[in-house]
């Protein structure tokens, strides 16, 4: 195992200790924030400029603000093949799909990383983001796997993706725990099924609109050291591997967290949901509840909320984030 996670420093299990914690110590009172929504508004403007540290933890509320969503227009614009071939209705469940072939496999996952990976998001949202924070000694905790702190200038040395990156393979091979960037593979995919690249290079429908559904079975991708089969590095169960930059990524954040312990630190939660609460939101009603110098804030579209005991540390603001950076 990595060194990181034998000398202790492993944020990532040190803030699902602190989830499971704070499930046992809360209790099931909850509140929606003090103040009206305009007061609440100011308050964390007064927060933000004063905050010591500013510790953000994103959702998928964050990209669906920013415009990556994975259903309606943008889903059939890119995937209406597949589609109508295999009723898919979105990116998401897509992924689970049981394909009749490694060729369409491939070819959903290559479209689905690059329109979710290797473009930038159709709203500034996470460069707006940015501004508010990049005054202040800052870090990102994130379970998004589209990359898009790094695409909107954040510090990469700031960052922990928790739950891995559309932009890597892994080895299925369970003694190979190495990762591999996909680039280069998917643009190949991409230009394989049809798809036309612009003079900015990216790819778009042909004008046409015709596309192929499968890619070429010389192009399913294998393991550099080996030849064997890849999957996505995306964490669904022990297989996930977690390589040296996650453990360093994790590693830096345990070291952040603990400098800030006992400071003026905000711990903003943007667009998680209930999904995996026990990554982001229960620790951060934990270490909030832990330092009283510290507050909570959740901007959130209707899931905006907090347990009563630190309620009078918190910032509750129901709404999408796009629209309340804009009043930030």
């Amino acid at each position: 195992m990595n060194s990181n996670s034998d000398n202790g420093k492993n944020g990532y299990l040190e803030m699902i200790r602190k989830g499971i914690s704070a499930v046992q110590s809360f209790d099931s009172c909850f509140s929606s924030g003090i103040g009206s929504r305009d007061e609440r508004i100011e308050r964390l403007k007064t927060v933000l400029e004063s905050a010591e540290a500013i510790v953000i933890g994103a959702g998928a509320g964050l990209s669906a603000s920013a415009g990556l969503m994975y259903s309606g227009e943008r889903f059939h614009r890119y995937f209406f093949d597949f589609e109508k071939a295999f009723g898919i209705t979105d990116m998401y469940t897509g992924g689970f799909y049981p394909f009749p072939d490694e060729e369409t496999r491939w070819a959903w996952w290559a479209r689905h990383i690059w329109f979710n990976r290797y473009v930038d998001a159709p709203k500034p949202v996470y460069r707006k983001l940015l501004s508010l924070v990049k005054a202040k000694d800052y870090f990102v905790i994130t379970t998004n796997v589209d990359h898009q702190f790094q695409r909107a200038g954040f510090d990469k040395q700031r960052l922990f993706y928790t739950q891995g990156d559309y932009g890597l393979f892994q080895s299925m091979n369970p003694q190979d725990r190495k990762t591999y960037d996909n680039e280069a593979w998917v643009i190949r995919a991409m230009e394989a099924m049809g798809f036309a690249r612009n003079d900015d290079g990216v790819f778009r429908l042909p004008d046409d609109g015709r596309i192929a559904m499968r890619i070429p079975a010389a192009l399913i991708p294998k393991c550099p050291d080996g030849g064997g089969p890849v999957t996505m590095n995306l964490r669904a169960d022990d297989s996930f591997v977690e390589d040296e930059g996650w453990h360093k990524a994790s590693a830096a954040c345990s070291e952040f967290l603990c400098r800030h312990a006992k400071m003026r630190t905000l711990y903003l939660e943007i667009g998680v949901g209930a999904n995996t609460p026990v990554i982001i939101k229960y620790p951060f009603w934990a270490m909030t509840a832990e330092n009283p110098k510290a507050i909570y804030a959740c901007l959130n579209y209707d899931e905006s909320f907090c347990p009563k005991q630190i309620e009078s540390r918190s910032v509750c603001i129901d709404g999408d984030a796009a629209q309340l950076f804009e009043r930030l």
